[in-house]
């Protein structure tokens, strides 16, 4: 595959326009079958009962919230060093569901912390400079929209983003910097996990799928930018009379 081919956005607009089925109905096959190993199968954990299937949700948008932020600082440094178009554009597809997910991760981690801690919110190390994260995603959001010249406010958000980065590696390591109230990590490279096989089996199948909802997602919002972005272009005014 030539890579530099779909670098030019009417080429990768044909390029996502084919993956997004593919994502999206992998990612609800997958969501499917995760949900019900994890809240029919997976057995009932003996310290903290029903309560912590919560986990099933909370853990992959936790990951897909830092994962996504990540591909953004990638894709905007991308950008910045040879100022193109769809690194740019592939930074503002991110940045909604970035947002999102990383909202769905606090507020499942409220849900889980009721219970466990007797309070949906503590001034945590892990929950706060997530808080944090949520408020990068937001603040680049806000920056593009209130800089009207494009090339302007891609530029901002991409430094703005970069500049945020480094608050994704406070959130992997504060349970392990801090003492902190969050749990530590379940699953890790460096010791076996620390779950049942089933738990662990509806964690990955349900990490997968968030990641794969975040493609199709992605893509299609891309290609939704790729055609406002050039609205003026021959082959855009082509497809826009055609599926007229």
């Amino acid at each position: 595959m030539n890579l530099y081919h779909y670098a030019s956005p009417p080429n990768f607009y044909k390029l996502a326009g084919t993956l997004v089925p593919w994502a999206a109905w992998s990612a609800a096959i997958l969501g499917v079958c995760g949900l019900y190993i994890g809240f029919f199968v997976a057995p009932t954990d003996f310290q903290q009962g029903e309560a912590y299937r919560i986990i099933f949700i909370h853990v992959p948008s936790a990951w897909m919230g830092m994962l996504i932020y990540l591909v953004m600082a990638f894709w905007g440094a991308i950008g910045l060093a040879f100022n193109a178009r769809l690194p740019f554009m592939l930074m503002r597809a991110l940045a909604p569901t970035g947002a999102v997910l990383t909202a769905v991760a606090l507020w499942t981690g409220a849900v889980w912390g009721t219970p466990m801690w007797g309070t949906w919110w503590v001034w945590d190390a892990r929950l706060t400079s997530t808080l944090i994260l949520l408020f990068l995603y937001m603040g680049t959001l806000a920056l593009w929209s209130a800089i009207e010249d494009t090339k302007r406010s891609d530029r901002a958000g991409a430094l703005l983003t970069l500049i945020g980065v480094v608050n994704v590696p406070i959130i992997m390591f504060s349970v392990v910097w801090w003492n902190t109230l969050h749990q530590g990590s379940s699953i890790g490279v460096t010791h076996a996990p620390k779950m049942a096989a089933t738990m662990m089996q509806a964690v990955l199948l349900m990490t997968a799928s968030a990641w794969l909802y975040a493609i199709a997602v992605v893509l299609a919002r891309v290609r939704r930018i790729i055609v406002e972005r050039e609205r003026k272009t021959e082959w855009v005014q082509k497809l826009l009379t055609a599926e007229a």
